[in-house]
């Protein structure tokens, strides 16, 4: 199918499916979800090939929601993926698309969530389960999870679930799906285990092959502001303040709507601003574009489609006001400035439930993303009598003041003032429309982003970054002997060994440990201390004072399929446990073993 549809309309949703897309936003389908939707639709299974926002949640999510029997709470829809961040973004996703179908009830489960909580959700009955692996599992083995109507399956970021030893847990689940039911995997690579099981338990799949777009302009400034202590507006009018370059803006939004509340309160605070938006007839879009070219406006709040094609080289600043929902679109967002051979300034807002997203579009552009301090009071107050002295200086040079300081005389001889506080009062006068100093405080600075702040048992907002995206790995033959690499560094407080019954014989590498108690119990892999692993067992040492839901969830989670049952290690020494991982001593240990 091609991929230039226009709109939604065209891929044969319903009419109140298309009426929530029109109302978050959504007008022109990606690529990725104009060839799967109808595939989808029309019931076959699927193998879709794409990065991390391409906007697949909605190329998967809402055919799903078509299959939807809301009269019937019962699981019919189950999405795995490979931690409980996407777990509860791709809820999130099918919450919002589920505007207009009162009854549609999401469930995220996932590792480090009180199952009492987990229980009672599903007790209510739930149409569409969205979870990570181990989790499913455990709720399955409970018989607490019942597949029995499943009509629709879906496998979101498969190749990551294999890279953190889950594709195991992915195929026992698979096994105990109805033998009706439809497909979908998606993955952005195609390892052969990937392959293997597309190939086992998908019926003559069809697949789809998506490029993200990567290409930004090099002059472009690319930051963002993590959205925390002020409104949006207030921010937005602090920076666009202060920047020094600043000629023109188009600030996007997502919705219509949006656009015309926006332009409506930044006209309030003094700017020359105009909504963009498909409700507007070919000549308004054309006024409001020429407008913008000819400075009888500064700044543009447009939604995506309505952007696209604007050429307006003052454009000096893109700001996403609201993130876009994928990276195609960010790409197509900042192409509006640094045109002409110009620099261009993109600016982005983010809430701290869309680091994961600013974090994919990094990747996906292969450009960082510098944070933004928010300008103080004082930063804006220094700005507005710089202005301010700035016109004043202007003014002083013009000819024709004498009658004017005849007035000002006058004044200061009529109030037995000097000419000082005179022109003080005027200035005061001058400035009320937009005062030089601004009132309140100022709020207190962002907290960092989840993925780089500290803390031992808070969820992850981000995984570690692919090989690929970390540069180039030193070939063996250029790394330094074993004894003279530096050591890890050991996580700072008190560490307490722990014993699982997972280890060599299971296929266990020390990166699925490592991958399987972030992800169940939150704990970042720099808090995780040594592992030791062996050939039936293996120990790891984690924080001490784990909370007992971590530990818990812990005790229930399997590793390439196999319960890992986690107490602690009483450090019996030699044995099945004994010693560090080291070389001798694993041949040491197999030696001891054969001659028990």
């Amino acid at each position: 199918m091609s991929t230039s549809v226009e709109n939604f309309a065209e891929l044969g949703l319903s009419e109140s499916l298309l009426k929530t897309l029109s109302e978050i936003g959504y007008e022109t389908p990606s690529p990725i979800q104009a060839q799967c939707i109808p595939i989808l639709l029309d019931g076959h299974d699927m193998i879709g090939m794409a990065q991390t926002g391409t906007g697949k949640t909605a190329a998967f999510a809402l055919p799903l929601m078509e299959q939807i029997d809301i009269k019937l709470t019962k699981p019919q829809a189950l999405i795995l993926t490979p931690t409980r961040e996407l777990a509860i973004q791709v809820a999130e996703a099918l919450q919002s698309y589920a505007k207009n179908l009162p009854g549609f009830h999401v469930l995220p489960i996932y590792g480090g969530q009180s199952y009492t909580i987990q229980l009672k959700q599903l007790a209510r009955g739930a149409h569409v389960i969205v979870g990570t692996p181990g989790r499913v599992m455990d709720h399955l083995e409970r018989k607490t999870l019942n597949l029995d109507n499943l009509k629709t399956m879906v496998l979101d970021e498969a190749d990551e679930m294999l890279r953190m030893g889950f594709i195991d847990d992915v195929e026992w689940i698979l096994e105990r799906t109805p033998e009706q039911h439809q497909t979908a995997l998606f993955s952005a690579t195609m390892p052969e285990q990937i392959r293997r099981v597309a190939q086992k338990y998908l019926v003559e799949p069809r697949e789809i092959k998506i490029k993200s777009a990567t290409a930004t302009v090099a002059a472009i400034r690319q930051v963002y502001w993590q959205v925390s202590g002020m409104h949006k507006l207030d921010a937005l009018t602090r920076i666009l303040e202060v920047e020094d370059d600043f000629d023109a803006a188009i600030i996007f939004v997502r919705t219509k709507t949006a656009t015309v509340e926006l332009a409506d309160k930044l006209n309030a605070r003094g700017y020359a601003a105009a909504a963009l938006n498909g409700d507007l007839n070919q000549q308004m879009r054309e006024r409001v574009i020429e407008q913008l070219k000819s400075g009888a406006l500064d700044i543009v709040i447009a939604t995506d489609v309505a952007a696209r094609g604007i050429d307006v080289p003052r454009v000096s600043h893109v700001v996403n006001y609201d993130i876009p929902y994928d990276t195609e679109a960010y790409v197509h967002r900042i192409g509006r400035t640094g045109r002409a051979g110009r620099n261009g300034n993109a600016i982005l807002f983010v809430a701290p439930r869309e680091i994961r997203m600013l974090r994919t579009i990094e990747r996906a552009t292969r450009q960082p993303i510098a944070p933004l301090t928010l300008p103080s009071r004082a930063d804006v107050t220094n700005k507005r009598v710089g202005d301010f002295k700035a016109k004043v200086a202007e003014v002083l040079n013009a000819e024709g003041l004498d009658f004017f300081a005849n007035i000002v005389s006058q004044i200061a001889e009529e109030q037995n003032v000097g000419a000082e506080e005179v022109a003080a009062a005027l200035a005061m006068m001058a400035q009320e429309s937009k005062p030089l100093q601004i009132a309140g405080e100022d709020p207190r600075p962002a907290p960092a982003p989840r993925d780089s702040r500290p803390g031992v048992f808070g969820e992850r907002e981000q995984r570690k970054p692919r090989f690929e995206d970390r540069g180039e790995r030193p070939r063996f033959e250029d790394r330094p002997p074993r004894s003279e690499r530096p050591p890890r560094p050991a996580p700072a407080g008190d560490m307490v060994r722990y014993r699982i019954d997972v280890g060599r014989e299971h296929g266990v590498e020390v990166r699925d440990i490592v991958g399987a108690i972030a992800n169940e119990a939150g704990i970042e892999s720099r808090f995780i201390g040594r592992i030791g692993l062996y050939e039936e067992s293996s120990t790891v040492e984690l924080p001490a004072g784990m909370p007992a839901e971590a530990a818990n969830a812990l005790k229930r989670t399997r590793i390439r399929g196999v319960p890992i049952n986690l107490r602690q290690d009483e450090g019996r020494p030699g044995g099945s446990f004994g010693g560090e991982r080291k070389f001798d001593g694993e041949r040491s240990f197999k030696k001891k073993k054969f001659d028990r």
